[in-house]
C-alpha cells in the first residue's frame, strides 16, 4: 500500500463503462462445469442448526452478564466479543437467508429471517434482502447499490480518525444509507419485521431490564462497526487493486460467517450457499486463485484507516439504467 498523501483528485469514485464481472465469469464457468456447478446449488439444510445455536447462546449470554453478574466489565467485554461476533454470525445468516439459502419454501427463509433478527435488537431483516437482492443484479450502479457511500461520506470521512469513525458507524450508514439512496415503500413483510422485533426488544425490557435491550442493541452495533469479523463489509468490494471490484477473504473468520468472504464465488452464483462455496473454489481454481484476495480482516481494516490512497471513495460505479428503469425500481 502506499504511504503517499491523497490529493483532491483521489476522492473520488473510479467509473467504469464495463458491466459488472460477475454476469461474464458465471457464463463461462457454466459452459465449463454445468452439471457439477448445479449440483452445488439449493438450499443447505444444515443453516437452521447454526442460527439456533447462535441464537440460544446469546440469550444465554445476555442473560448471563445482565441478571447473574454484576460485572461491569463482563457486561461489556461479552457484548463486544461474544454478543459482536454472534450478532455478526446472525447477520450473515440473514444474508444466506435473503437468497433463499436456508429452506426450499423461499418464504419460510423470509420468516426464519425474522427469528434470527431477534438478538440483533433491529429489525433489518427483510429490508435488507430487498436492497441486497439489487446490489447483486445492479452492482455498481449509481443511485441503486445502497452499498456504496454516499457523495457526503466520500467528502466527509477522509482523515485516518474521521475513516475510523466511519467504521465505527459503519452499522448506522448500512441502515440509513437506502434512504438516501433509493427510497422504497414498506412493504407488509417490513411491517410485520418491526413488529416482532419490537415485541421481542419489549419483552426482553420487560423481564430482564432496560440493560439486557441495550446489550443485544450494542452487541450489534459494535459488532458490525469497528470489529474483525466486520472487515467483511470494506474487504468485500472496496478497491485495493484498482481497477478490482469484488475480492474473496480465506482466512480462518469464515468459521463464523457461512464462507461470505467467498465473495467473487458468492456473487458468480448466489444460489449456492456458503457451506459449499469452498467446492466452487476448488472446481474451478483457473478462475479464482489468481485474483486479488485478503488473508486477514485485521490487515483490511489496518490498511483501510491508514492507506491514505484508501477510503469510502474506493468503489467502482457505473450508470447503466434509464429515469425509467430507475422509477421502476424504487
Amino acid at each position: 500500500m502506499s504511504g503517499k498523501a491523497a490529493k483532491p483528485k483521489d476522492y473520488a469514485f473510479e467509473w467504469s463503462k464495463d458491466k459488472e464481472p460477475h454476469a461474464t465469469r458465471r457464463r463461462e464457468l457454466r459452459k465449463k462445469y454445468g452439471k457439477k456447478i448445479s449440483a452445488l446449488e439449493g438450499h443447505d439444510p444444515s443453516l437452521k442448526y447454526y442460527v439456533f445455536a447462535a441464537f440460544f447462546v446469546q440469550i444465554a449470554t445476555c442473560y448471563y452478564v445482565t441478571q447473574v453478574s454484576d460485572s461491569l466489565l463482563l457486561y461489556f467485554a461479552s457484548m463486544y466479543i461474544i454478543g459482536g461476533t454472534l450478532n455478526n454470525t446472525l447477520g450473515l445468516s440473514l444474508h444466506e437467508l435473503s437468497h433463499g439459502l436456508g429452506f426450499k419454501k423461499f418464504s419460510t427463509n423470509i420468516y426464519f429471517g425474522i427469528f434470527a433478527n431477534l438478538p440483533l435488537g433491529i429489525p433489518i431483516s427483510v429490508s435488507f434482502r430487498r436492497y441486497h437482492l439489487e446490489h447483486h443484479q445492479f452492482q455498481g450502479e449509481d443511485m441503486v447499490d445502497s452499498d456504496i457511500p454516499t457523495d457526503w461520506e466520500l467528502s466527509f470521512f477522509r482523515s485516518r480518525p474521521a475513516k475510523f469513525l466511519w467504521l465505527v458507524l459503519n452499522p448506522l450508514f448500512y441502515a440509513i444509507r437506502p434512504l438516501f439512496v433509493l427510497p422504497k415503500t414498506p412493504g407488509p413483510l417490513e411491517v410485520l419485521n418491526i413488529a416482532v422485533q419490537l415485541s421481542f426488544d419489549l419483552l426482553v425490557w420487560y423481564f430482564w431490564g432496560f440493560r439486557a435491550t441495550c446489550w443485544f442493541v450494542f452487541a450489534t452495533l459494535l459488532g458490525l462497526g469497528f470489529h474483525p469479523i466486520a472487515g467483511h463489509f470494506v474487504a468485500e468490494h472496496y478497491t485495493f487493486v484498482k481497477g478490482v471490484e469484488t475480492y474473496s477473504y480465506y482466512g480462518p473468520l469464515n468459521a463464523f460467517m457461512f464462507n461470505v468472504g467467498y465473495h467473487n464465488e458468492h456473487h458468480d452464483f448466489p444460489r449456492i450457499p456458503g457451506s459449499r462455496l469452498p467446492q466452487l473454489r476448488a472446481l474451478a481454481p483457473e478462475y479464482y486463485d489468481n485474483l486479488p484476495h485478503h488473508m486477514s480482516y485485521v490487515k483490511v481494516l489496518y490498511h483501510y484507516v491508514f492507506d491514505s490512497l484508501v477510503g469510502p471513495w474506493s468503489r467502482i460505479k457505473r450508470s447503466t439504467l434509464s429515469p425509467e428503469q430507475l422509477k421502476k425500481l424504487a
